[in-house]
């Protein structure tokens, strides 16, 4: 009885870190870059009431008796699927269209990665630099920050599908400037550790960020510029996960009613 108490508390414990994941993704609907969230669930230890020679004879029996301990959350696992790709009126906002990552590199000297692309310039002491909304600077093919002379109006500067910043010639005809948007894979994407702000941090899980600028073995994504990739949250797939999350916690809790119940007719029986 006290197992049966244990067990549907671990399914009300697991049931609740659903409903948050669920309820961050519908926080998180209409942050650029964000990627969905699903929990993953796993049976804990069996207990074994009987095993499958229980007779004082030896008799062979096709199956045991087990019973479980309860569930637990195994995971939460991130969807990398496209999100739509949102019209912006900002020159400098860049959508991915592909498996990249826009890179970043942080106060703290670590470089971070993004699929949020709504980048602007910045003046500092040595030119316009391309930054995020946080001041971060953004990273080229070769790591270094994209910092442009003070030569360039900003205003005209375009960039190419493939990511190479360009300004008007004489004719006016967008020529590369020899910069260009780094965009960086990952074997294990999965593997990545979530921080705020819709970035990812290397893991020893997601392997070495894979440069797709010097390197051919990777299908290479597109940038789009004048776009912005928004959430791949689904709102309707999140509302019918929430109320089978809601309905699944409330089993549970019945559950522990119902062994409440018992427990108390049992002491009952003593009276």
């Amino acid at each position: 009885m006290v197992r049966s108490l244990w067990t549907a508390a671990s399914g009300m414990t697991a049931q609740q870190v659903n409903v948050d994941t669920i309820a961050n993704n519908l926080a998180n609907v209409n942050t650029n870059g964000y990627k969905t969230q699903v929990n993953e669930f796993k049976t804990l230890l069996y207990q074994n009431l009987q095993t499958r020679t229980t007779t004082a004879n030896g008799e062979q029996k096709p199956t045991s008796a087990q019973v479980g301990l309860g569930t637990r959350n195994s995971a939460i696992t991130t969807i990398f699927k496209q999100g739509s790709m949102l019209a912006s009126e900002s020159d400098t906002a860049f959508a991915i269209d592909g498996k990249g990552f826009f890179a970043v590199k942080a106060e703290d000297g670590n470089t971070y990665y993004t699929r949020n692309g709504n980048f602007r310039f910045t003046l500092g002491s040595t030119g316009n630099m391309l930054a995020d909304s946080d001041g971060r600077p953004v990273l080229d093919t070769a790591g270094n920050p994209i910092v442009l002379d003070s030569k360039y109006t900003i205003s005209r500067i375009t960039v190419s599908a493939s990511g190479d910043l360009c300004y008007p010639d004489e004719q006016n005809n967008a020529k590369p400037i020899g910069v260009t948007i780094g965009l960086f894979q990952f074997n294990n994407p999965n593997g990545l550790e979530r921080l705020a702000d819709s970035m990812y941090a290397q893991t020893a899980a997601s392997g070495q960020p894979i440069n797709e600028f010097n390197n051919a073995n990777v299908q290479k994504s597109s940038i789009l510029q004048g776009y912005l990739e928004g959430s791949n949250v689904q709102v309707a797939d999140e509302m019918v996960n929430m109320i089978v999350a809601q309905r699944a916690y409330e089993l549970n809790s019945k559950a522990i009613t119902a062994s409440d119940e018992m427990l108390q007719q049992a002491n009952n029986l003593r009276r």
